[in-house]
């Protein structure tokens, strides 16, 4: 079975279904949820974005990793 969920523009991955526009909001408000979770317990601006990197960068690898491995690949 074949899903084409996402395509890759540059080194960009654009969602090309429903699925992929589903996976996408999902990433995004976990990313929201994440920046209040860790504002509201750091003590400083400076804590907060140590902290809400990290989970930034490990939210944009999964998001990656699930988009490589469903994205419409060109056949040559």
């Amino acid at each position: 079975m074949k899903l084409n969920w996402f395509t890759r523009t540059g080194i960009i991955y654009r969602p090309a279904s429903v699925v992929g526009w589903v996976i996408l909001v999902i990433a995004v408000v976990y990313a929201i949820y994440t920046f209040i979770d860790i504002d509201s317990r750091s003590h400083s601006g400076s804590d907060t974005m140590i902290n809400f990197v990290f989970n930034l960068l490990l939210i944009g690898l999964i998001y990656t990793i699930v988009a490589y491995f469903t994205e419409a690949r060109k056949v040559d």
